[in-house]
């Protein structure tokens, strides 16, 4: 418990935080984003490559958005007007994401990245506070208001619930969908721009398995499989008490390997409970 290790933990679980975030927008209009995870790695391999090409970091970093937005709108355009289920459709797009970072790097890291680029990752406000931390409340916050004091959040909630009853009270179901599929890439993509800035290099395989954990961080956090239900807060502490467990477990000296087995078992945990909630409702 002391300040240096809980400031850890928070600067460990910021990224898959953020994803999650994300996520917990696509759980509760009844959907799932499995494409997070190579959306993740591809903008951190766009913003990698047009830094060592002398890019500006802004630029950059808007085109590495670009990108992770490009595969939202593509994934919502295929789920909300092309009718194809959601998990077919990003986890075609996951393939397809990953498989564009590997032809574009040719599997191989992107090193020599400026070093002024390291502040977002690695830099600390104050001296202190990790800048990754101060990013993800400020994303918490601003996703959180539109969650659930906007009518696209209220509309979120209404199309988790029942989607035939939202079309019928006059939401617009189709555009819904594709903006919580957008908003979900955005959140990937900036988590992407994070991490590379961390390690200061863009890495072929970013973002691997992100997916799990930012579904585990939902679901823990209460957000239903099923629809209708989620919070942004209770996914922060979701993801919270997974890097508190893996925290944990490291310092038990467990290894890794055991940790991804406590991980599964923590999410199925999570399902059933969040399964016999739904029943007695």
């Amino acid at each position: 418990l002391t300040q240096k290790n809980l400031l850890n933990i928070a600067l460990q679980t910021s990224i898959i935080a953020i994803v999650a975030i994300g996520q917990t927008y696509t759980i509760t209009g009844g959907g799932i984003d499995l494409s997070v995870g190579s959306v993740v790695g591809l903008s951190s391999i766009v913003v990698s490559m047009l830094l060592v090409h002398d890019v500006s970091i802004p630029i950059a970093i808007l085109m590495a958005i670009a990108a992770g937005l490009t595969c939202g709108a593509i994934n919502g355009f295929i789920i909300a007007y092309g009718g194809i289920a959601p998990f077919i459709a990003t986890l075609g797009m996951l393939s397809i994401a990953r498989g564009i970072v590997y032809v574009a790097c040719d599997g191989v890291p992107i090193t020599g990245l400026p070093s002024e680029f390291s502040v977002l990752g690695a830099g600390r406000a104050f001296g202190t506070i990790p800048v990754p931390i101060i990013i993800l409340s400020v994303l918490a916050v601003v996703m959180g208001i539109i969650f659930h004091k906007s009518k696209f959040g209220r509309h979120i909630f209404a199309l988790g619930s029942n989607e035939n009853t939202a079309y019928l009270s006059g939401v617009n179901t189709k555009k819904v969908k594709f903006m919580m599929y957008l908003c979900c890439s955005l959140m990937a993509a900036i988590a992407g721009i994070i991490l590379t800035s961390r390690v200061i290099s863009g890495q072929p395989n970013s973002g691997e398995a992100y997916e799990t954990d930012a579904i585990a961080a939902a679901v823990i956090g209460g957000a239903s499989m099923s629809g209708g239900q989620g919070s942004i807060i209770g996914t922060l502490i979701g993801a919270l008490m997974m890097g508190v467990l893996n925290n944990g477990l490291n310092l038990l000296g467990l290894s890794y390997f055991y940790q991804k087995i406590a991980i599964g078992m923590v999410i199925i945990a999570a399902v059933y409970i969040d399964m016999l909630r739904s029943r007695k409702k």
